[in-house]
This record gives C-alpha cells, structure tokens and sequence, in this order.
C-alpha cells in the first residue's frame, strides 16, 4: 500500500535575536546593541498513515497564507508524488508568488529521505558533501559594528584568518542618509584591499541603490578587486532583464541575479536574455527542493553556475547534488552580533560562525531526510498562537 498524507500541521513560532535592531526604515536587520528582535518561522509537519512525519522549519507569513489555499488538496494524498503534487499546487498559486510551496516541497522530500532511509542528497545525487561557505554580512550600521569601510575590512580579515574562503558585503541602506553611494564604493576598495589576493569577494547592496548611475559606479569598484560577483544592486528591485544585461555590459563583474523571482520560468528567461551570469536558487523561495533542483539543471544546460541563497539543511542537500555550484551562504555573519540561525536544532547541526572546518567548508547532513532533529518543545514553548491542521 502507498503511504498516504493523513495531517499538515502549521505552527509559527518566535524566537530572538540579541544585539540586533533594524536600520532607518525597519527593514535590514542590523547590529544594535542592548536591542532585542523577535523573529518568526513556521514549523512544517506532514503526517502519514506510515508513522513517518516529513518535517521543515522556515518561511514566512505570506507563504503560510498560501499553505491554506492547498493543504487539503495533499490529505489524503501519497506524498512520495512530489513531482505531481508540485504541478497541481504550482497551478493553484498561479495567481501569487507561489513561495507557500517551497516548505511543504521540502517536508514532503524529508518524509521520503525518511521513508527510503537516505539523505535527501542521495535521493537527488550525490556529487559532493563538504561544502564551501563564504561569510555573509548583516547590513551595516552605525553602532560600532560595521559603521565604517575600515570596519568590513577588519572583519574580512578576521574571516579570513577563521578560514573562511570567501566574503560578501551587505552595506548600507535604511534612509536618505544612509545611502552614500561614495561610502559603498569605499567599503568595496577597502575590503579589497585588505583581503582581494586571498578571498574571493561578492558585493550584494541587497537593491539599496537608488539609480543605475549608483549601480555602475559600486560595480566599477569591484571591477578595480576582481569581485567574483555583483548581486541585486539597485532599486528595480532584481527583477529587469534588460537593465542587469546593460548593467553587466558596462562592468566586468559577473552579475548574480533572479533571487527576486520567482519560479522556474522567469529564472529560465532570465538565464536566455543574458540578464544574468550566475543563477540564484532558494528552495525555502522557488518551490521546494523540486523547484530549485529545477532551477540547477537549467542554468547547468546553460553553462552557468546556480548559487543557492542562504543557509539550511535544505540548502546543503541541494548544493550537494548540484555539480555546477561553488558556495553555501554562511549568514548573517557579523563581528559582535549572532548569527540568525533559529535555536531549533537538535544534535549538532549549525549556521553558527564558527561551524566551518580548516578548509572552510561545511558537512552535509548523512542521516535519513534533512538529516537534523528539530526541538518541538522550543516550537511548542515559543509559539505565538498561530497554528494550523489540516486533515
């Protein structure tokens, strides 16, 4: 007998984040010290009459939303059908973002991992399980943390000397003020100074820049450093084909692009129309382990490499099984403030600063599934009222 999806449960949880406020406009996270942030997640749970649970921790409000619009459609359902499952919701959703789909993908491939007694890497194909991670910064701020160009500086270095292999820049943003295109430039020039002939560099001002004047002067900087890449610089928010391919034909840095799209097709013509020279993925935002697995293959027919944003197990497995990526996003880092990983991981599992090894990489999970243990007392504790059943 097939396995069937008897219960999804839904439960959003707070956790904090000490020493971390937001700057000007509420938006970047940013060292703040004596300041308290709370942040929400959501903790997945698909049910079967198997007695396995597939399991995932992440996401965000508006994709919980969507889970309602489609929960029931999967009881009853055998969730080792991912690829089935993932067309019809895709075509439910096809009048949103479709982000509610990426933690219930990824719940459903740690049930089958489970269900098979694999890691979900080897269920796709293993190609690698040590991953190299580059730091990737919180935004900047002006609290004594990273206020200054000197102060990235500083901290790539003290990356560098962690053995990290690689360092990208989130700078400044949050008001008028605070977006000085010259400050930009200079955190760009320092921090290639100080570590340019050791580290490869990334610059992602996260589309803070106001103009694409200001986009070409910051991506004339990483020129002068050699940046490995150019990411989401200015203020068309990462979504114009035909303003990245001008862009990047005035600049020498390869632009990394389409983590503000969403899905396979827009990647796809991102990818034709040369708007882009690496590919972003995100299984949390592109539909799930399936949706982002898709995403690779694509950009691989292409010739070009997929960079998977952000850290997760699920990001690990993905990159595992991907031959055409170069780093896992060890984030956000900083010198004094924590990183942002939630305190729900069982065993030793970690995003943490410090989880890297001698050679700057990170391990893939080897146990069945994600291959992490999450504490559901901490989500049961820390829950904000917010839960769902559907069964």
């Amino acid at each position: 007998m097939a396995p069937t999806i008897t219960r999804i449960e839904s439960t959003e949880f707070r956790y904090p984040l000490e020493d971390v406020g937001t700057d000007g406009n509420g938006f970047n996270l940013s060292y703040e010290p004596g300041t308290t942030t709370e942040r929400k997640l959501f903790a997945i749970q698909v049910h079967t009459d198997e007695g396995i649970t597939g399991e995932y921790v992440g996401g965000n409000s508006p994709g919980a939303a969507q889970i309602h619009t489609f929960a029931d459609y999967l009881v009853g359902k055998n969730p080792l059908k991912r690829e089935r499952h993932w067309s019809e919701v895709k075509r439910a959703l096809r009048k949103y973002d479709r982000m509610g789909i990426g933690p219930i993908d990824i719940a459903l491939w740690d049930f089958a991992g489970k269900y098979y007694d694999a890691p979900i890497h080897e269920l796709l194909g293993t190609y690698r399980t040590r991953l190299p991670a580059y730091a990737s910064t919180y935004h900047a701020d002006d609290n004594g943390g990273l206020d200054s160009p000197e102060a990235y500086a500083d901290f790539a270095e003290e990356c560098l000397e962690a053995g990290y292999p690689g360092f990208k820049i989130h700078g400044w943003g949050g008001s008028d003020e605070a977006r000085d295109v010259n400050r930009e430039v200079e955190t760009v020039r320092a921090v290639g100074e100080r570590v340019g002939d050791e580290m490869d560099l990334m610059c992602d001002p996260a589309c803070e820049l106001e103009t694409f004047a200001d986009a070409l002067k910051v991506g004339r900087a990483c020129d002068e450093y050699d940046y490995l890449w150019y990411e989401d610089p200015y203020r068309d928010g990462g979504i114009s084909q035909h303003s990245h391919k001008k862009l990047g034909e005035m600049i020498e840095t390869p632009i990394l692009q389409t983590e503000h799209v969403r899905g396979l097709e827009p990647h796809t013509d991102f990818i034709a129309n040369g708007a882009t020279d690496f590919v972003r993925a995100d299984p949390e935002y592109d539909g799930g382990i399936t949706g982002a697995m898709k995403i690779s293959r694509v950009a691989e027919g292409f010739g070009l490499d997929v960079e998977y944003h952000a850290p997760g197990p699920a990001q690990r497995h993905c990159i595992a099984a991907t031959r055409n990526a170069n780093y896992y996003e060890l984030a956000l880092v900083h010198p004094e403030a924590q990183n942002t990983q939630p305190p729900v991981y069982e065993g030793d599992y970690s995003d943490m600063f410090d989880t890297i090894d001698d050679d700057g990489t990170v391990p893939v999970p080897d146990g069945p599934g994600l291959g992490v243990e999450y504490d559901w007392d901490y989500v049961e504790e820390n829950k904000t009222g917010s839960v769902h059943v559907y069964e």
